[in-house]
């Protein structure tokens, strides 16, 4: 009974939060409720009005599980009705979570692309894309080469020539990024995504302390009559990759009216984040009870030792007497 009551003001204080998110943004923005996904999801079993799942994905009541918290899992969604206007915005409400403490991943990422998401090999979508990819990376490949911690998060424009470089962690390939600790924690965790007169930014809020910019990138093309969806991904590390809501805006149109016609432009950025020299990872502090349990471990072994080395010396001991007697 408690947990049910501290469930539904969960879900208030969320919605109540979202709310107000919104509504600061005043008269400029216009809510598309043909391109959102908000609670609760209407249909049928797996069926959600205007979207398409994949792979491993559920419907749940509270959320979409893309993935469970198990390896070799892939799963998606993706809007049917394509994004038409020219300037946009976008509100991820999602969560990461798992049992992982010092390994997990893949990780997740968000999406603007031409054709409607088929499950592959990046984060759970195909490779390559047309496209805009915002990705929320929680695992540092080994042969990457960046000098950022994790998780991460990029952005990726593609005009269908380029492939993402799991090795690399993206780096060669991205526009910019940020560090961003949206892992386990226990509020909500909501990226916004804005592209507004050829300008793409990111903005997140992970501590309930209001909208922190990730990064902001000018030169940047993007289509309109797209299909924004979401998708995640593991391998041998795991985590959960849940979408709570999909909140989409029509901002402002520009003000050139005489604007050539967005919809057969090709993606492309002006400017791509220089490559860096790899750094690793710093490596999480040893838990507590680790500790303890090392230490329990390494006395264990000791007194073992020891025992072993008294009951030889006394074999030993008694071996003597018997040969000078």
């Amino acid at each position: 009974m408690i947990r049910e009551l501290f469930k539904t003001v969960s879900i208030f204080f969320t919605t109540y939060v979202l709310l107000l998110v919104e509504s600061s943004y005043g008269d400029s923005s216009y809510y598309k409720r043909d391109n959102s996904l908000t609670r609760p999801y209407q249909g049928s079993g797996m069926v959600i009005p205007g979207w398409e799942i994949f792979g491993s994905t559920i419907v749940t009541p509270s959320f979409v599980r893309l993935t469970p918290d198990q390896q070799s899992r892939a799963g998606g969604l993706y809007n049917n009705n394509p994004l038409q206007v020219r300037n946009w915005e976008v509100h991820l409400h999602f969560k990461i979570s798992g049992r992982g403490k010092e390994l997990y991943g893949d990780g997740m990422a968000f999406w603007y692309v031409k054709d409607p998401l088929e499950q592959g090999n990046i984060f759970g979508a195909k490779d390559p894309f047309t496209g805009l990819g915002i990705f929320f990376d929680t695992y540092a490949n080994q042969n990457g080469a960046h000098s950022h911690g994790h998780p991460y998060i990029s952005a990726m424009i593609n005009n269908g020539s380029l492939q993402y470089d799991h090795d690399r962690d993206g780096t060669h390939t991205e526009v910019a990024g940020c560090e961003g600790k949206f892992r386990n924690v226990e509020r909500d965790t909501i990226a916004l995504i804005r592209y507004e007169n050829d300008i793409l930014s990111v903005h997140t809020d992970f501590d309930g302390q209001g909208w922190k910019e990730c990064f902001n990138v000018q030169g940047v093309i993007l289509p309109t009559h797209y299909h924004i969806g979401v998708s995640a991904a593991t391998g041998d590390l795991t985590d959960n990759h849940d979408v709570v809501s999909v909140k989409t805006f029509e901002l402002t149109p520009p003000p050139n009216e005489n604007e050539v016609d967005r919809r057969h432009v090709l993606p492309s950025a002006a400017h791509f984040a220089a490559p860096r020299a790899r750094v690793d990872d710093q490596p999480q502090g040893m838990s507590n009870l680790k500790f303890f349990l090392i230490i329990v471990c390494a006395i264990v072994v000791l007194v073992i030792l020891a025992a072993l080395g008294f009951t030889f010396f006394q074999k030993h001991q008694e071996t003597s007497r018997k040969r000078f007697y």
